[in-house]
């Protein structure tokens, strides 16, 4: 067995690391992208926080082959994201809550996916975050109206599943509209499916029609399901999303849909993968490694007490022990705290661990903000250790006040144990870590 040289924290760092590398579009997406077509353009059409550098790393592939010339398009990716291109234009917007820059940027994709060619192969890329990004309200619908409606979802605490549901069906880009676009000039024949979607995952269970609210693959959801959800978490929708919700025009694509025979959808990187490899990083540094689950979703102070349970019986074996989870936990907001779900993952963790030596943990959004106000330099995440609590006593602070007010920013920012990376250019959802050294 090889001991870890590494103090824990550095240990913790360096799996998070590992973890977003192997998910940085210069490493996942370049096998997977298309020979070019034999006439026509490679219109490349994205939205998501990893979508700038999905478009890069596509010039420089596509460059490599001499067929650089034949790339246009644009992608639409979060403010403070974009990264420099040469054919492929960059257009920030916002994220969580969509504003106009979106809401032109989707109207824009929808006219050129319409647009294409008959021979154009249109390419489209995708990575967490392209549903706000991408935001074309339905008939009916304004921005503000929309913005309302993600807000009211946000606070209500609704998984990405029940809120991509309401999304996918006052949009003219989800739930497969964005292929009904594409599909309008083709013609049929040729080598290759006309539109190809190559995505990142960033949702529990890798779903397709989850990802980005799915644009272009069918939608097995439907308008009554939007309303279910709107019902269950107490919503008080405009009148206009009452009605755009019981319009049956406003219905998605289905399975069975024709538009969808000449198109291809495949994932390049999910939450599976950075695990896998931070746990054979944690196992070549000596601990064994326990994956708790790549689609982990609920409250996130409820995991974080099941996990500490969890960590407390581990550290009795007497091992070395790395516990391993991602997903997408949420929070119900109750104060007037900052914060975001990994951060308030790893005070609730504190508190139930209370102080037990030898156990470290680590709770981050691999792509860089975990909540915030929607700026790149908002907090990546939190670290703690045996002393987190005992550290916050002596600065005055009562770790369960701050938790109370959701406001776990402001604690790990006085504790000095808050993670700030900026954006990493991809987005595999959360990534948890608990080191056990009994």
């Amino acid at each position: 067995m090889v001991i870890s040289p590494l103090p824990q924290r550095q240990t913790l760092l360096a799996l998070l690391d590992t973890a977003v590398a192997v998910s940085h579009p210069d490493a996942c997406l370049p096998p997977h992208l298309p020979a070019a077509p034999a006439q026509g353009r490679i219109l490349v059409l994205g939205a998501g926080k990893g979508a700038a550098a999905m478009a890069r790393a596509a010039e420089r592939h596509y460059a490599a082959q001499g067929q650089i010339d034949r790339l246009s398009g644009f992608i639409t990716t979060r403010h403070g994201y974009g990264v420099a291109t040469e054919r492929i234009e960059v257009v920030e917007a916002g994220h969580p809550v969509p504003d106009a820059a979106g809401f032109r940027a989707a109207a824009r994709a929808l006219g050129l996916a319409e647009a294409a060619a008959p021979d154009d192969l249109v390419l489209v890329l995708l990575a967490g975050g392209a549903s706000a990004l991408w935001s074309a309200p339905v008939e009916g619908l304004d921005l503000a109206t929309k913005q309302a409606v993600t807000r009211a979802l946000l606070r209500s605490g609704a998984p990405i599943g029940e809120m991509n549901i309401v999304r996918r069906h006052i949009s003219r880009i989800k739930g497969g509209r964005l292929a009904r676009a594409g599909m309008s000039g083709y013609q049929g024949g040729g080598d290759q499916p006309r539109l190809i979607t190559l995505a990142i995952s960033d949702v529990p269970g890798d779903d397709p029609e989850a990802i980005g609210s799915g644009p272009t693959v069918a939608d097995p959801t439907t308008l009554e399901q939007a309303r279910e959800v709107i019902a269950r978490r107490g919503i008080d929708v405009p009148e206009a999303v009452a009605r755009a919700l019981a319009d049956p025009a406003n219905e998605t694509p289905k399975p069975r849909d024709p538009i969808f025979t000449a198109t291809r959808y495949q994932l390049v990187a999910r939450p599976q993968i950075a695990l896998a490899a931070a746990a054979e990083q944690a196992r070549s540094l000596g601990y064994r490694p326990i994956l708790l689950g790549d689609a982990i979703e609920g409250e996130a102070r409820e995991v974080a007490g099941a996990h500490a349970q969890i960590a407390r019986e581990a550290r009795l074996k007497g091992e070395r022990i790395a516990l391993l989870s991602g997903g997408e936990l949420t929070v119900t907001v109750r104060g007037n705290g900052s914060g975001g779900p990994n951060q308030e993952y790893a005070l609730a963790l504190a508190l139930a661990l209370e102080g037990t030596a030898g156990i470290v943990a680590i709770a981050a959004d691999t792509d860089g903000t975990d909540g915030g106000t929607g700026k790149p330099d908002d907090p990546m995440g939190a670290l703690i250790d045996a002393t987190t609590l005992a550290r916050a006593a002596a600065l005055g602070m009562n770790a369960a006040t701050f938790l109370d007010n959701n406001d776990s920013s402001g604690f790990f920012a006085a504790t000095g144990d808050l993670i700030v990376r900026g954006a990493t250019q991809t987005n595999v959802n959360d990534f948890r870590a608990i080191l056990i050294d009994p």
